[in-house]
This record gives structure tokens, C-alpha cells and sequence, in this order.
């Protein structure tokens, strides 16, 4: 029997732009899996939040695009799918520039914007380009702050936010975002104490590294306790994982793995291009994958 995986749905993470012949074809390569993906029935696609690549994909010698620039070309090349970084990092920018970003991410992609974000945790990248890098505690403060100013800028209200780490005089952001009330929010992270209480504090989806279904299902239920103790639906909020696995490589296996993933409740799992050739890699994803996760 061919198994299916009903009502899950499928992101391309693009982290890797170390191709071959990548100076000269990065930016075909690109925008080719970004088309592929939007037009295969993927429903997000994320590029990260990093100035460096990470050590574990080559370091700073190897290539890395600026994450919201990114997303803005790419919304121009695609109709359909969700964009976001994953995640963009809070030390990075200022958080009332960022809810101007989104916003216009939001417009120009006529509503397809996201706002991923985390704690950021490089800190070569902040070293090397000199960019303050606090303790993971005054991070978390940031981040909450950051995530109370996006709200307030997607709001009616245009005044003055007084907070311990960012001041505003004035809210204001026209034109308005799409997103009915404003764009969804990811809170990436898998902090128990702090992310996750962010996630069912402000966010409409959560992104969790797909360690074991234990592990995961672990994460989940620390979630629905800080809903419960917030008052806020845990059903409300779209779960996502993010994996290193090869659906192109092994559909059979990855849709198995997937049916235990669905059973916690996970919707999203998010996947990057696991060889040398992202077009293609996407191209066989989309035939052979995406359809038999019920995707519409």
C-alpha cells in the first residue's frame, strides 16, 4: 500500500547556496527552486537570518545572502507561497525597522510575508561585523520586546512604545500589511522555559527540531501547558519541524517518519535540498513527495 500523510503540508529551507560553479549560477539556482517550489505545491520557503554561513556548511568563506533582501526578490519570482526567514535573528535590527520590513515583504508578496524570529545565536557573525551580541538573557528580553513593538506597529495603535530595551515615539506604519489581523509569526526555538511560553504568548506557528517523535512530542506538551496556563488555543497555533532528511532520496521512509509526526499534530515540516543540484532536488520533492502529503 502507498501510504499518504493527510493534512500535512511542506517547506523548502534553502540554507545552502554552495553550488557548483556557485559564483556564476547562485542566483539562477535560486530563483529556479523558489519557481519549482511555488508552483510544486510547497507551502513555505525560507532562507536564514545569517551576514556568515554556518560553520557546519562551510563558514564565512562560503557564499551567504542577506536574508530580507532575499525575500523581497523572491516574492517577485513566485505566487503562491509563504516567505520567511527561519528565523531572522532579534540583535540584527531594529524591531520597529523590522516591522517596517515585514510589512513591505508583506505588500510586495501581496500577504504571503511571515515574521520567523528567534534569540539569534551566532556570534562569530556578530563579532566579525561588529554588532553587539548580549547575554542569552537580555536576547530573550529583545526578543519579547520586539515581538510586542511588530504587534503594536500592526495595529491601529500609532503611538509611543516604553520599553526597558527599545523606545518609539511613534508606532506608525502605512501602509498596512495584508495579513488579516497582521502577518502570521513564527517563534523558532525549542527553549521550554522561554521560547516556548513566547510561542503561545504571540505567535501563530512554532518551529521545532525534529530530533525523535519522543523528543518532540516532549516539546508539544510543554506548549500546550503554557497555553493553558496564557489562555491562548494550542490548537490555534500551526506546528512545524524542521529536519535533516532526504524525502527526494527515500519518499517511501520520509512519509513514513512523517505519518508519526502527523499523529503529534505536527502540519508543517520543513526540509532543504539535500545534493548538489536544488533544482532538481525540489523538481523530484514536488512529483514525488508533496502530493501524497495531501497538499492543496
Amino acid at each position: 500500500m502507498v501510504a499518504t500523510v493527510g493534512y500535512m503540508r511542506l517547506g523548502v529551507h534553502y540554507a545552502n547556496f554552495t553550488h557548483p560553479d556557485w559564483a556564476t549560477t547562485l542566483e539562477d539556482r535560486l530563483t529556479e527552486t523558489a519557481r519549482v517550489a511555488d508552483q510544486g505545491g510547497v507551502s513555505l520557503f525560507t532562507v536564514m537570518d545569517h551576514w556568515f554561513q554556518m560553520e557546519n556548511l562551510g563558514g564565512p568563506e562560503q557564499p551567504m545572502l542577506e536574508g530580507y533582501t532575499t525575500l523581497g526578490y523572491l516574492a517577485a519570482v513566485t505566487e503562491r507561497v509563504r516567505l520567511s526567514l527561519l528565523v531572522t535573528g532579534v540583535t540584527y535590527r531594529h524591531p520597529g525597522l523590522l516591522a517596517k520590513t515585514v510589512t513591505t515583504l508583506d505588500r510586495l508578496s501581496r500577504g504571503r510575508a511571515m515574521l520567523g524570529i528567534g534569540a539569534a545565536w551566532y556570534d562569530r557573525e556578530h563579532a566579525g561585523l561588529g554588532i553587539p551580541f548580549p547575554s542569552t538573557s537580555e536576547r530573550f528580553e529583545r526578543l519579547e520586546e520586539t515581538l510586542q513593538v511588530c504587534l503594536q506597529m500592526w495595529s491601529p495603535n500609532d503611538g509611543p512604545y516604553d520599553g526597558a530595551h527599545f523606545q518609539l515615539a511613534e508606532t506608525v506604519n502605512v501602509p498596512p500589511p495584508y495579513g488579516d489581523p497582521h502577518p502570521p509569526i513564527l517563534v523558532g526555538g525549542s527553549g521550554e522555559r522561554k521560547t516556548l511560553r513566547l510561542v503561545a504568548q504571540y505567535a501563530q506557528m512554532c518551529n521545532l527540531f525534529g530530533e525523535s517523535t519522543d523528543a518532540v512530542a516532549h516539546k508539544l506538551d510543554v506548549l500546550r501547558r503554557h497555553c493553558e496556563a496564557l489562555g491562548t488555543d494550542y490548537d490555534a497555533i500551526e506546528k512545524s519541524i524542521i529536519l535533516m532528511a532526504d524525502p527526494a532520496g527515500d519518499p517511501d521512509g520520509f512519509l513514513r517518519e512523517m505519518e508519526t509526526y502527523a499523529a503529534l499534530g505536527i502540519d508543517t515540516v520543513c526540509v532543504g535540498p539535500a545534493d548538489e543540484d536544488p533544482v532538481a532536488w525540489t523538481t523530484a520533492v514536488c512529483e514525488r513527495v508533496v502530493p501524497r502529503l495531501d497538499l492543496v
